[in-house]
C-alpha cells in the first residue's frame, strides 16, 4: 500500500531542502523507516482500526494467556498509565478481558476474548504480508543482518 515514496533513505535534492548531516544519522535513518513502516501498517489494517500497539498487545496476551498488566507494560515497553489506556480500549472493542490473577488478587490477569482471538487470526496474514513489504529489496542474510544490527543498538530490550 504505501511502502514508496516514504519508504526513501532521503528526500530528494529537489525538495529544495537541504538536510545537512540528517541523512548520516543513524537515528533520522531508523526515524524514516519506522514513519514509512507505521503508514504501511496503518494503511494495510485499515478496515481493522489497528495501531501497532493494538495488536502487538494481543498477540502477547494469546502467547501468555494470564498475562498481567504489570507484564504486558514490560513487554511493550509501555508505561503503567498507557497500558491501561490501551487495555481499556481492548475491552470497550471486546477483544480482551481483565480478570483477579489467580496468584496475586491485587493484580489483573489479561486474555484475549473469542472476538478478539478470531481477530488477531485475520490480522495475523495481514501483518506478515506488511513485513514482507518492509523487506521485499533485501534478501534474507541482510534482513537477518538487520535484525541482529539493531538488536545491538539497544541488547536488553526485545
Amino acid at each position: 500500500p504505501v511502502m514508496g515514496r516514504t519508504a526513501s533513505a532521503s528526500p530528494a535534492p529537489a525538495d529544495g531542502i537541504d538536510f545537512g548531516i540528517l541523512p548520516g544519522l543513524i537515528g533520522y535513518q531508523l526515524r524514516l523507516a519506522q514513519i514509512a513502516i507505521f503508514r504501511d501498517f496503518v494503511a494495510a489494517l485499515a478496515d481493522f482500526e489497528v495501531t501497532p500497539t493494538v495488536f502487538g498487545s494481543l498477540v502477547l496476551i494469546e502467547a501468555n494467556p494470564g498475562l498481567k498488566q504489570t507484564e504486558l507494560a514490560r513487554g511493550m515497553n509501555l508505561d503503567r498509565s498507557t497500558v491501561v489506556s490501551v487495555i481499556d480500549k481492548l475491552q470497550a472493542r471486546g477483544l480482551a478481558v481483565r480478570r483477579k490473577a489467580s496468584d496475586d488478587r491485587r493484580s489483573n490477569a489479561l486474555a484475549l476474548t473469542k472476538r478478539g482471538a478470531a481477530l488477531l487470526a485475520q490480522l495475523k496474514p495481514l501483518v506478515r504480508a506488511h513485513e514482507r513489504r518492509l523487506v521485499e529489496n533485501l534478501d534474507a542474510e541482510e534482513r537477518a543482518g538487520l535484525v541482529r544490527c539493531l538488536q545491538r543498538i539497544f541488547p536488553n530490550q526485545r
